[in-house]
C-alpha cells in the first residue's frame, strides 16, 4: 500500500502523486481509494481503489535502477518484429509488466528505428510512434525524478548514448 505524499507509475497517466486516501461509496460498496494527480497535469484528479488490480502502480524505480537502465541504453534493444501489429501487441504487453529495464529496450530500439527512419527521411509508423511517446515520456520523467534531474537530461544522455552506440 502507497502512502499519502508518494509518487507512484500509475497506468498510462505517468509519474502521479498520492494526494490523499479516503474511504468512499459506490453502488452501496464501500472502499479505500487512492486520489492522486498526474505530476504533468495538477488539475486531473483520479480516484482509484487502493486494491485495484487491473490497473498498473508501481513504486518509482531508485538511483541504482535508473543508471543501470540508462546505461542499457548503449545496448542494441529488444529484437525487432517486423510485422507491426505482432510488434505492437508484444512490446504493449511487455510495457503493461511494469519492469523497466525491458521497458527501457523497447524505447531503445523504437528510438534507433525512428532515428534511422529520420535520416532516411522517412517517418516511424503511427502506432510505433505513439507508443514511443506514450512510454519514452513516463520512463524519462521517472528517470529524472529518481536522479533528482529533468527530463531534458536524461533524453539529452540517452540519445547521446544511442548515438555513440549505433548498431
Amino acid at each position: 500500500m502507497f502512502n499519502i505524499g508518494d509518487l507512484i507509475i500509475y497506468s498510462a497517466q505517468g509519474v502521479c502523486h498520492i494526494d490523499d486516501i479516503c474511504e468512499k461509496t459506490y453502488a452501496g460498496v464501500t472502499r479505500n481509494y487512492y486520489i492522486l494527480h498526474p505530476m504533468n497535469n495538477t488539475k486531473l484528479k483520479i480516484s482509484t481503489p487502493v486494491d485495484n488490480d487491473k490497473v498498473a502502480m508501481l513504486e518509482l524505480i531508485d538511483r541504482n535502477e535508473a543508471v543501470e537502465i540508462i546505461e542499457s541504453f548503449k545496448l542494441p534493444g529488444i529484437d525487432w518484429i517486423e510485422l507491426s501489429g505482432q510488434r505492437n501487441q508484444m512490446y504493449s504487453e511487455i510495457v503493461k509488466k511494469g519492469n523497466r529495464l525491458e521497458i527501457s529496450s523497447i524505447v531503445n530500439t523504437l528510438m534507433r528505428k525512428k532515428h534511422k527512419a529520420e535520416i532516411s527521411r522517412k517517418t516511424l509508423n503511427s502506432r510505433d510512434n505513439k507508443l514511443l511517446t506514450l512510454v519514452q515520456n513516463t520512463l524519462f520523467t521517472e528517470l529524472a525524478m529518481s536522479l533528482n534531474t529533468t527530463y531534458e537530461v536524461i533524453n539529452g544522455k540517452v540519445n547521446s548514448l544511442i548515438n555513440e552506440y549505433e548498431y
